[in-house]
């Protein structure tokens, strides 16, 4: 398990001071096993519930997009008004159900040879990772 001097110093390399807030999504985000996905809202709702007080939306905005800035935390945007945040920073790719609003991790062994037949110019592929949308069967149920 990671102690509090760890997180202390995440989020002093973050250029964020040490709260007791801070350091509650530190521990939320960070003393896990699995990776955990989570938007900013649910995030704020579940640190809210275990401090037993009411957390501001823009402490944890502003804690997760520096931890995303430093790299200890990645975006995966859904759609234009939807992101969820994954604290498993490798490459990897990701299933997304649609029915649940869930974000699973989808391993490089279930997806086949990628074949990128165009770049733009200038530019070279740094990674590439896979959002699969999935959604219930409707047309297979009686």
């Amino acid at each position: 398990m990671i102690k509090n001097a760890e997180f202390i110093d995440k989020l002093r390399s973050s250029g964020l001071r040490p709260t007791k807030q801070r350091l509650k999504i530190c521990e939320v985000l960070f003393n896990r096993e699995k990776t955990f996905h989570f938007t900013i809202n649910d995030l704020a709702k579940s640190i809210s519930d275990q401090l037993n007080e009411k957390i501001s939306l823009a402490t944890v905005y502003n804690t997760v997009h520096a931890f995303k800035d430093k790299g200890y935390l990645k975006e995966i945007s859904i759609n234009s008004d939807k992101s969820y945040f994954d604290t498993n920073i490798s490459d990897h790719h990701h299933f997304f159900d649609e029915d649940t609003n869930q974000l699973i991790d989808c391993g490089n062994d279930d997806i086949g040879k990628i074949n990128i037949k165009n770049n733009i110019p200038r530019k070279k592929i740094n990674s590439i990772e896979v959002l699969i949308k999935v959604a219930s069967d409707n047309q297979n149920q009686n």
